[in-house]
């Protein structure tokens, strides 16, 4: 069953549970519910929202991840499950032993997927890929030119304009660029405790104050996705200064498109616990064996349930 995502950005609210169901209450409104087991990840955007604890001891039991954004809307707090996998000791030990070696060519496969999916993105906007397609060939281990960050050079001005810098507290649309990766980060975070690997600990993200640095190392290219989502959403209008419901719900129901990875097709929200389960095998085989998106949502294919659900 696909997950869903959630989001509480009207308030005031109050979250409990009842009947192992998440209960949304407002002020003069009927209570809403979602069954907590139908629940992937839970995002909370209003300072006016409270909570009864067990909101989050029984979305961990489920797995699930919370994000708590701050005042500027960006999250500050990612609560995921500490027991989501039976066996976590031994995959923690494999993901702590891995090689620097095995490390530089995950790396290498990952800075490969992202410059492709960057390839087809600007295919279908721009009808060429800027050369991004024979830089990802030239991708090495350890990626030690950079050409992940030459790629960028060369995709954000052709994708949204030349004047159009990639920076999180920039102008729009860095807020749906923000706020869509924000959303893949948790989700991935949450696919790799289910994985019973250790989110802080990255292939080549080390910032010594980001506790999810491997979460941010995977969905490198998976970003290219909620690119591609943006700027279909901002062609025939502008950028929104502030992200109202009908943005917010249009970057989450990324989750629910249908994508390929390693030949086969997934719902994005599934394909990334795929892609964390691939990299505990690489751990523990010692071998690069990640499974990565390839090429852009296929849209002939719908599912019935749509994960992405503003409240």
């Amino acid at each position: 069953m696909i997950k869903r995502v959630v989001e509480i950005s009207s308030g005031p609210a109050h979250l409990s549970i009842q009947h192992r169901q998440l209960v949304i209450e407002r002020p003069e409104q009927e209570p809403a519910t979602v069954p907590c087991e139908d629940l992937g990840v839970l995002l909370v955007d209003h300072p006016a929202v409270t909570y009864t604890h067990r909101v989050f001891t029984a979305l961990a039991e489920v797995g699930a991840a919370v994000v708590l954004c701050g005042p500027k809307h960006l999250p500050s707090s990612l609560l995921l499950p500490l027991d989501a996998n039976a066996v976590q000791t031994e995959r923690q030990r494999a993901q702590l032993e891995a090689s620097l070696p095995l490390k530089k060519r995950l790396w290498q496969t990952i800075v490969f997927a992202k410059l492709r999916q960057q390839a087809a993105v600007l295919k279908v906007f721009l009808g060429e890929d800027a050369g991004l397609a024979e830089l990802a060939r030239r991708v090495r281990s350890g990626d030690p030119e950079n050409l992940e960050a030459q790629g960028s050079q060369r995709y954000w001005p052709r994708l949204f304009g030349r004047s159009f810098r990639r920076d999180r507290e920039g102008d729009p649309p860095n807020n749906l660029l923000n706020y869509g990766y924000m959303a893949l980060r948790a989700a991935m975070a949450r696919a790799l405790c289910g994985a019973g690997l250790l989110p802080t600990l990255g292939l080549h993200h080390h910032n010594r104050y980001n506790p999810f640095c491997l979460a941010d190392d995977l969905i490198e290219p998976y970003r290219p996705f909620v690119d591609w989502r943006v700027r279909n959403f901002v062609a025939d209008k502008e950028a929104p200064e502030f992200l109202d419901r009908e943005a917010k719900e249009a970057v989450l129901s990324l989750f629910n498109e249908t994508i390929e990875i390693n030949d086969r097709r997934s719902p994005l929200f599934l394909a990334v616990h795929s892609t964390a389960a691939s990299l505990n095998d690489s751990f523990s085989q010692g071998e690069p064996l990640l499974a990565l998106p390839q090429g852009l949502p296929l849209l002939d294919e719908t599912t019935d349930e749509a994960p992405g659900h503003p409240e």
